[in-house]
C-alpha cells in the first residue's frame, strides 16, 4: 500500500513487478506500453549479495546479469519523473525499511528495454 500511495504522490508514469520474466523482459513490457516512444536504459543491477558469483560460476545459465533470471518475488520497477525519483526511494526507505535504487533512465527511442554491456551491480545484503 505505501509503494501505491507514494507512486502517486511521486507521479508514477507505470510499475510492474519483477517475476517470471526477469527484469529486462518486465522492463521491455513496460516500455512498450508506454505513451511516447521511449526506451528504458539500465545501468544498475540490484541482486543478492554473492548471486552475481554464484551465477558466474553456474555459467551464467539464469543470465542473471543479463536480466532474464527469473524471479519468485522480485521488486517493483517503477517509472518516475527524473526529477522526482531520489525523493521517491528516500521516502518508501523511510516509511517501510527497504532500500530502492534508481536503476537507469528513460530516453527517446521506440519502446525498448535495454542493460548496458557493463552494468552497475549492486550487491544487496539478504533479508533475514
Amino acid at each position: 500500500r505505501t509503494a501505491a500511495r507514494l507512486m502517486h504522490k511521486y507521479n508514477a508514469h507505470g510499475s510492474t513487478d519483477i517475476t517470471g520474466f526477469g527484469l529486462l523482459g518486465h522492463a521491455q513490457t513496460l516500455a512498450s506500453h508506454q505513451k511516447k516512444d521511449v526506451s528504458f536504459v539500465i545501468h544498475n543491477l540490484p541482486v543478492i549479495a554473492k548471486m552475481a558469483a554464484v551465477a558466474k560460476a553456474c555459467g551464467n545459465m539464469f543470465q542473471l546479469l543479463q536480466g532474464h533470471s527469473a524471479e519468485t518475488s522480485g521488486g517493483l520497477l517503477i517509472c518516475l519523473p527524473r526529477e522526482q525519483a531520489a525523493a521517491y526511494c528516500k521516502d518508501i526507505e523511510k516509511q517501510e525499511g527497504y532500500q530502492a535504487w534508481i536503476i537507469g533512465i528513460v530516453e527517446k527511442g521506440n519502446k525498448t528495454a535495454r542493460i548496458i554491456d557493463k552494468p552497475r551491480v549492486i550487491e544487496v545484503p539478504a533479508k533475514d
